[in-house]
């Protein structure tokens, strides 16, 4: 899908679940073996709490998470972040293949994702998120 990574079709069918049913609202995916080949991991409904969770403390992975937040007027919304987890024991080349991946995820989706790199579960904090995401 350019970029040099594959986006495989498991990934845009977990992608349209996570937008069309209810009980999916987390995606993770990770690298193939060969890094050339993006693959879901993970299709979960996860709270905030979970999915820091659910992060590997020394492994990269990809994310797309339908975040629900309140706009400052009460109206609830949900929008879906794109999260590249890049804990600190990530290594440069994976920190660069899985950028790659997340922008070929992007162009591979059709919707408007936020796109978020995260190097600290800090990074990820449900106000930080919201405030991207908005």
């Amino acid at each position: 899908m350019g970029r040099g990574i594959a986006v495989d079709d498991s990934c845009i069918r977990a992608f349209r679940e996570l937008k069309g049913k209810p009980d999916v609202n987390t995606v993770i995916f990770q690298l193939g073996d060969s890094a050339d080949s993006l693959l879901v991991e993970d299709q979960s409904n996860l709270t905030h709490d979970e999915l820091l969770l659910a992060l590997p403390a020394d492994q990269p992975r990809l994310v797309l998470y339908d975040l629900p937040f309140a706009s400052a007027d009460g109206t609830r919304h949900n929008k879906i972040v794109s999260i590249c987890w890049l804990p600190a024991a990530t290594g440069p080349r994976d920190g660069s293949a899985y950028g790659q991946a997340q922008a070929a995820l992007a162009d591979a989706l059709d919707g408007d994702q936020a796109a978020i790199i995260a190097t600290a579960l800090s990074d990820l904090d449900y106000p930080r998120l919201v405030a991207q995401a908005g």
